[in-house]
């Protein structure tokens, strides 16, 4: 896969941290980027914003219409998506923007990797392997990609990263249970959760753009 091309927003012209935001099936990196100025974080400093776009693939649930998507998506049901390729190529493109931040002078320990529905799974399928301590990882609206794999492929460094899990109640796209059980899953397998439900569908409101603030702000408090 070739490099993610990224829309970035930065709230300072010293960057001393960096959140890599994922978009949803269908959508781009556009798609957040004015969430930004509702996320003034003056305990963290300046914060670059990435935002990448995912590649263009067709998308089997839906018709095979091409769309942007981190992975193809068969069916939705319980059972375990079938492109594992597609997941373990993005996942890999996603870690390269990683490698980018540290070449830029941003330790992984500075870092927040992020993501909404399909990005989110993403995020927590990297995140979850990656071999060095972030300062945290984010799912909204999302599920867990590949439970069955995260024993054998879990990293210790990020075992004790604090993990944002939300979900709308009334989401008719990603259902409530699927967060729901992801959130059992991990906190069974010992990772710190932050949880919070909304009564929305399958999209982000007010109340969970300040609980992101908040939480944010003591991820990536300077000290």
């Amino acid at each position: 896969m070739r490099e993610l091309e990224t829309v970035e927003q930065t709230t300072g012209p010293d960057p001393r941290a960096t959140v890599i935001w994922l978009h949803g099936l269908g959508a781009d990196g556009h798609d957040f980027e004015p969430i930004v100025p509702q996320l003034v974080l003056p305990e963290a400093g300046d914060v670059r914003y990435v935002f990448p776009h995912a590649p263009v693939r067709p998308v089997t649930i839906n018709g095979g219409m091409p769309m942007r998507a981190w992975y193809d998506i068969v069916s939705i049901d319980s059972r375990p998506p079938s492109d594992q390729t597609g997941i373990e190529e993005s996942a890999a493109a996603v870690l390269r923007l990683i490698e980018r931040e540290v070449e830029r002078g941003i330790l992984p320990a500075r870092m927040v990797l992020a993501g909404f529905s399909q990005g989110g799974a993403i995020a927590l399928h990297l995140g979850l392997r990656y071999p060095e301590t972030l300062a945290g990882v984010m799912g909204l609206s999302t599920y867990l990609l590949m439970p069955d794999r995260l024993a054998g492929e879990r990293s210790a460094a990020n075992e004790n990263t604090s993990l944002f899990l939300a979900h709308g109640t009334l989401d008719p796209v990603v259902p409530f249970i699927a967060g729901e059980r992801s959130r059992e899953f991990l906190a069974e397998h010992g990772y710190p959760i932050e949880w919070h439900s909304y009564p929305m569908p399958h999209a982000v409101c007010p109340e969970e753009i300040d609980d992101i603030r908040h939480w944010l702000s003591q991820r990536l408090a300077v000290a």
